[in-house]
């Protein structure tokens, strides 16, 4: 089997991340964002899906959601825990999303919690073309870009949220949120920038 690269350290503890994850409150994690997520019944994609916290939320929210998970490990921890909500869950992954893209759906909302930093910059310069063909018109990307030590067997970079707007503005996005957070697990020196794009209809 083939190693992904941003997913290296993952499979081999996918329960204890799993659990770490679903400790998290959707609401806590996604304060600054929450007022940008559709209000009403919408198609969602959540690509690097985990343990599914964040989907089976906006599942529960009535929203359409194809979680995206490429860790066989952790996608089987979300496929259980979170089975009763109808979850599409899809293998794949960034840059490409080949198998995402074959369905043939745009949708009105696409996040990346902690995924896009896993990306080098070939790699960030192929998936935001990637991610503007997903995209409806009008919908948007929420991500969050991890700063601060990188933890052992982890494939990080340190991407920022100037290089980040300026790469989607070149793939018909406009920056309508940006902003930075503390790490909610307290973690020495970790914090993060969120930003929010509109794709341009």
């Amino acid at each position: 089997m083939t190693q992904i690269p941003g997913t290296a350290g993952y499979g081999a503890h996918a329960a204890a991340l799993a659990d770490q994850y679903e400790s998290l409150s959707f609401a806590d994690l996604h304060r600054d964002v929450l007022h940008l997520f559709p209000t009403t019944p919408s198609r969602v994609l959540d690509i690097g899906a985990g343990s599914g916290r964040d989907a089976a939320a906006l599942a529960q929210s009535g929203h359409q959601v194809t979680a995206v998970e490429p860790t066989a490990e952790l996608r089987a921890e979300g496929q259980r825990r979170h089975a009763a909500l109808g979850l599409a869950w899809v293998d794949d992954h960034l840059p490409h999303l080949h198998r995402v893209r074959a369905l043939g759906q745009r949708f009105d909302l696409v996040l990346l919690t902690a995924v896009w930093m896993h990306l080098d910059a070939p790699e960030r310069a192929a998936g935001m073309p990637a991610l503007a063909q997903l995209v409806a018109d009008g919908g948007q990307v929420v991500m969050s870009l991890r700063h601060g030590p990188v933890p052992d067997e982890r494939r990080m970079f340190d991407v920022s949220a100037e290089e980040t707007m300026a790469l989607a503005a070149e793939h018909g996005f406009t920056c309508h949120h940006q902003g930075t957070r503390g790490d909610v697990l307290g973690r020495d020196g970790v914090w993060w920038s969120v930003v929010a794009l509109r794709r341009n209809a």
